[in-house]
């Protein structure tokens, strides 16, 4: 049974490459990984699990996807209370706005926050890839 859930939604493949680096550093740092698309859990699945990665670009006027992801979370709220969650994803254009309300969110649910949401611009970078594996390496020591 895998220990941590690792549940994105890409649009252009730059949020999945983030998700596949922190799947690897989680899995370096000894966790197992239940890695799914969005559109393959069902909000109820969160209760399974302690600790629980989450990924979203940023779409619109800074907000999350609306069409998948939007609902989904909006339902897993509700199961985030006394978990551990992290947050991912990439942005286009403005500061990355959209981590912050997304970072406010979870705290309101009574999740414990590892870090502050990691966000990349664009595509990552190598260098921007290393830290997708040390972030999932830290919230695996979370």
């Amino acid at each position: 049974m895998a220990n941590v859930l690792l549940v994105f939604w890409s649009g252009t493949g730059n949020t999945e490459i983030m998700a596949e680096k922190i799947k690897e550093g989680l899995e370096n740092a000894g966790e197992t990984v239940d890695y799914r698309t969005v559109d393959a859990v069902d909000p109820s699945d969160i209760d399974a699990f302690d600790k629980i990665v989450f990924g979203c670009p940023s779409m619109g006027v800074e907000a999350l996807e609306e069409d998948e992801f939007e609902p989904f979370f909006e339902e897993a709220e509700a199961s985030l209370s006394g978990k551990k969650v992290a947050l991912f994803g990439s942005y286009g254009w403005g500061e990355g706005e959209w981590m912050d309300a997304w970072v406010d969110r979870v705290k309101e649910t009574g999740a414990e926050l590892f870090d502050d949401g990691l966000r990349v611009n664009s595509t990552p970078s190598t260098e921007e890839e290393e830290q997708c594996v040390e972030f999932g390496e830290g919230f695996a020591k979370f």
